[in-house]
């Protein structure tokens, strides 16, 4: 098959789930190239699977449009100029501001569909979050890609991106879209209850590769102190500031903790103060940013992890954290909460705990409970690995992928024209 991922930044070390779905497609022996719509910072890390597959030489990004008119429309004719002759029509269809208004005025569209107009069509467009794929609407309808549709619900872009611009901010998609792949059944029923066809939706998981991850029984060595640990970027939704002030309180109990906290983010400086502020400079590090070796090494060396996810206050929600499963399929009990799909992941009391959002203080009484009952450990461990290799394993999930892929191509209810459009035949 040949497969376009539509995605936002590339690469980008956060999203190794959009990783590991391109190379296990390539892996399978599918054609996938990547359509960034931004380039990465010139100074990002990289995971060591871009160079391995050479990405980058399938990747086209979106020439980056100028904030100022005058360049903008300078550089939009230069690129018109240079352009034109190897798809006239597209580069029409992409200016006609009486049909798409203020992204044909702008040249957005003109922009977009530059790296697109000397393509083949492809079998599939893959769309890694839904406000990608409604860009990728308008391109299809021009001619500029050609596939069927599918789109990746996978957290912010069901929550806070819905919250930003309305309930109605994917109708179009709804209408024109082949195929839905929420990434938990929490966000499958958000959108059957907001009209979608029960039929187009299939919960897809993000998965992860479990042979990188080794599992370990975790036990309690006499004179160790207890590691407990959170990786995720410094942001609100990851809730950190509830674990912050859960270890605050476990401190006063348990003297022999420490807490790693390994991420970056917006809110570092802010949580710093508030370490300071609660006096557990000592107990709680900030390690910043790690790539996935230096994590593994971290959580081979930690006890307890805590997921301590909420929804932030403009409506940014989790799928269901990769890192969280990464930490049980290692074997770490875990304390999370009962947000977004977390609780289809972890069954609480058996694979690890939950706890409500914002509550520092059941966070606490969790941790207080598997400090003082590391004889639990291993088992719960355990039901953590089978849970993860169950449902998340990447390698089942990549076979799925193309089962799923195959079976919509299979489908000939959707039929596409010369220029991108696509209609449904009447049933």
């Amino acid at each position: 098959m040949r497969i376009a991922f539509v995605v936002g930044i590339f690469p980008l070390l956060s999203e190794t789930f959009v990783l590991n779905q391109i190379t296990g497609l390539i892996d399978r022996g599918h054609e996938v190239d990547i359509y960034a719509l931004r380039h990465p910072l010139s100074n990002c890390k990289m995971h060591p699977h871009v160079e391995k597959y050479n990405l980058l030489a399938r990747t086209y990004y979106t020439p980056a449009i100028p904030s100022n008119v005058f360049w903008r429309q300078l550089k939009g004719f230069a690129l018109l100029f240079t352009n034109f002759h190897k798809a006239p029509l597209i580069c029409l269809r992409s200016l006609n501001f009486f049909k798409y208004g203020r992204d044909a005025i702008s040249l957005k569209i003109l922009y977009s569909a530059i790296p697109l107009l000397e393509q083949e069509p492809y079998d599939i467009i893959h769309c890694q979050f839904a406000c990608y794929a409604l860009e990728i609407l308008t391109l299809r309808e021009i001619g500029a890609l050609q596939g069927k549709l599918v789109t990746s619900f996978r957290g912010w872009d069901i929550s806070r991106y819905v919250k930003q611009h309305g309930d109605c901010v994917y109708d179009q998609l709804l209408a024109k879209g082949d195929l839905f792949l929420p990434v938990c059944d929490y966000f499958r029923t958000w959108l059957v209850k907001r009209g979608y066809d029960s039929k187009k939706i299939v919960t897809h998981r993000s998965g992860i590769d479990c042979d990188k991850f080794t599992f370990t029984p975790r036990y309690l060595r006499s004179n160790n102190s207890i590691q407990i640990i959170t990786v995720g970027r410094l942001v609100e939704k990851k809730g950190i500031e509830y674990s912050i002030e859960a270890v605050a309180q476990l401190s006063q109990i348990h003297k022999d903790i420490h807490y790693y906290i390994i991420g970056d983010g917006e809110l570092k400086q802010e949580l710093q103060h508030l370490i300071h502020y609660l006096g557990i400079s000592h107990v709680v590090t900030l390690l910043g940013q790690r790539n996935q070796q230096e994590i593994i090494e971290e959580l081979n060396n930690s006890h307890i992890f805590v997921a301590p996810s909420v929804t932030a206050q403009d409506g940014n929600q989790e799928g269901i954290p990769n890192t969280l499963k990464e930490a049980m399929a290692m074997g770490l009990p875990v304390v999370a909460t009962k947000h977004s799909g977390i609780s289809e992941l972890v069954e609480d009391g058996v694979s690890g705990f939950l706890v409500p959002e914002r509550d520092a203080e059941a966070i606490a009484q969790k941790l207080s409970y598997l400090i003082k009952h590391p004889e639990r450990w291993a088992d719960i461990g355990l039901a953590a690995r089978k849970s993860v290799e169950a449902q998340y394993e990447i390698q089942k999930l990549n076979n799925e992928l193309v089962d799923i892929y195959q079976k919509l191509l299979a489908d000939k209810s959707v039929t596409y024209l010369p220029s991108g459009r696509s209609y449904y035949k009447a049933a």
